[in-house]
């Protein structure tokens, strides 16, 4: 693989070849829509003020600070499940400490960008990667084909295919790029960590490395498994989870297996490598350990950090996945930062014409990324890391 120590995610193995179609998304904010989806009811009362946010273009944390100063309380009182793209229109939770003291004033906040949708009371915090999933909508604009691989295929056509086959089959379940920085610069980062290159570190940026590591780990191997095919397949001594929920269990040559992972109830797993031994067995064991051989050193340094061994799917079933074909009515790529382009459906014979605009909408469970099924579908260009690479 090439230059596998910079995260370069082009460098990984596709299901269905490499697409000859690329896009632009990350145009605007209004392109890139993100809405958490928690499984439980808030119970309406408790120390805990559970505040539903609606943010554009500004990063969780920022959000976060503005919040507890709402609120007159420290940041540090105050929690997310996880960060959410600034480049976006998102929906998340954000949970403020606040025993014994009535909920602020919504008519006190007003910042920029902002809008505190609604406020419940809960009994406990809102924990990191306590969500179900998050729902996503996207606009991909700039649509053609980089490559005459399709024959006489109309460029829809091509993607209606393989928007099909993401809709049967999953996609396979890598960490996006988001997880290693510009450039792979967390992975970068990780190696000087586990060289002792690195003797002051803050621990969250600790953290953020090793897990980086690991997660690339994992990429490499699910590479190998789309590769040879059984990225979406049972093999002999597979660890599998159950859709929905982390729990896994390792096979036991039940017939139904085979039925249950076609059906999506089941997917085979891959290693996050770390302490203790691979609970894989037979076929699924010798795969691990042999792609993780050239990089025994990593794994070394994870376990003398104490980073504990867990298991991730394969595979990740877009779930409601729809899609739309439009045509930009107004403005071109080049006004967009002033113009908002107005969009209408195709519909008959217009819907085979050369430069459609898709929008997108799918929900994932948490800690799959919508930026790895775009990738099987067309060479998706995130147009705000063009800008600051190009800047």
């Amino acid at each position: 693989m090439n230059d596998i120590q910079t995260a370069d995610v082009t460098a990984l193995n596709y299901a269905w070849s490499k697409p000859e179609i690329s896009g632009l998304y990350k145009v605007l904010p209004e392109d890139f829509m993100v809405e958490e989806k928690i499984a439980f009811e808030l119970s309406g009362e408790g120390e805990h003020l559970w505040c539903w946010v609606e943010k554009k273009g500004e990063n969780t944390d920022w959000v976060a600070q503005q919040l507890a100063k709402w609120a007159g309380i420290s940041p540090a009182k105050v929690s997310v499940a996880g960060q959410k793209d600034r480049h976006a229109i998102t929906r998340q939770w954000f949970s403020l400490h606040l025993p014994k003291r009535n909920n602020p004033s919504l008519e006190g906040f007003k910042v920029k960008n902002i809008t505190i949708l609604k406020t419940v009371r809960h009994q406990r915090k809102l924990q990191k990667g306590g969500l179900s999933g998050n729902r996503f909508t996207l606009i991909i604009r700039d649509i053609k084909r980089v490559e005459k691989r399709g024959g006489d295929k109309n460029i829809i056509e091509i993607l209606q295919n393989r928007l099909q086959a993401i809709q049967t089959t999953g996609v396979p379940n890598y960490f996006g790029e988001q997880r290693f920085g510009l450039h792979g610069r967390n992975i970068k980062q990780g190696i000087k960590l586990l060289a002792g290159e690195l003797p002051k570190v803050k621990r969250n940026q600790k953290s953020l490395y090793l897990s980086s590591i690991r997660s690339w780990l994992f990429n490499v191997l699910l590479s190998h498994r789309v590769e040879d095919g059984s990225w979406n397949q049972l093999l002999d001594g597979d660890v599998l989870q159950l859709e929905g929920s982390n729990k896994w269990f390792v096979e036991d040559g039940t017939a139904e297996l085979l039925a249950r992972i076609a059906s999506g109830d089941l997917h085979p797993t891959g290693a996050l490598y770390g302490c203790g031994e691979l609970p894989t067995k037979a076929v699924a064991l010798s795969i691990e350990e042999q792609v993780v051989e050239p990089f025994l050193d990593w794994v070394q340094g994870l376990d003398q950090y104490g980073v504990q061994q867990a298991r991730r799917a394969l595979r990740v079933l877009p779930q409601a996945l729809t899609w739309q074909w439009l045509e930009a009515s107004n403005g071109s790529l080049e006004e967009v930062d002033v113009l908002t382009p107005l969009f209408t459906p195709l519909t008959g014979s217009e819907l085979w014409q050369e430069n459609p605009v898709l929008k997108l909408s799918f929900t994932l469970r948490a800690g799959s990324y919508a930026t790895m099924v775009v990738r099987e579908l067309l060479l998706g260009v995130d147009y705000q890391v063009k800008k600051r690479i190009l800047a």
